[in-house]
């Protein structure tokens, strides 16, 4: 892995940095998630045979964390991040207008909205909440081909990031 310029965060923290592969994400299609180190942190569990897109992100121990589903009849591209409780963590959307960058919405009912932008496409965004960086995605940190990093700063809801990430390449590769 090349890595990303700084691990630390305020207060020397490090941050979290996983290893997604692109593009694999279809109905029925299972993958890890890694760490930077190549140890498995979370399971991504494609649900076949559903009306709409519908994922699982689970823990290494196999508990549900978050249930990642589409919503049908949207003007947009959007999908629900929903907790193991039922509650809506967040809800994604791509921006109506857009130009010269993708843009993203994710609505959080409980917290600060986070907005997202960059090329989505090439794997090359970044996350902020209240006009701070948050998580940083990019294609360059690793060789390995279809494989991108999520570096996520010190003190989010990581499992809630990587939900948010495999919903946007899910949408944006449709």
């Amino acid at each position: 892995m090349k890595g990303p310029e700084s691990h630390r965060g305020r207060g020397g923290e490090s941050k979290h940095v996983y290893k997604m592969h692109e593009k694999l994400l279809s109905i029925g299609d299972d993958y890890w998630i890694e760490n930077e180190k190549g140890k498995r942190e979370f399971y991504v569990d494609g649900k076949a045979l559903r009306l709409r897109e519908t994922f699982i992100l689970k823990d290494i121990q196999g508990n549900d964390l978050y249930k990642i589903q589409e919503r049908l009849l949207k003007i947009r591209a959007t999908m629900d991040i929903i907790r193991a409780d039922d509650g809506v963590a967040g809800t994604v959307k791509k921006a109506l207008i857009s130009i010269m960058r993708d843009r993203w919405k994710v609505e959080i009912p409980d917290g600060p909205d986070m907005e997202i932008s960059g090329d989505i496409l090439d794997h090359e965004y970044h996350i902020e909440s209240e006009g701070e960086r948050i998580a940083e995605v990019s294609k360059k940190w690793f060789d390995i081909r279809d494989t991108y990093g999520v570096e996520i700063s010190p003190g989010q809801d990581d499992a809630l990031i990587l939900a948010i990430t495999v919903s946007i390449d899910q949408m944006a590769h449709d």
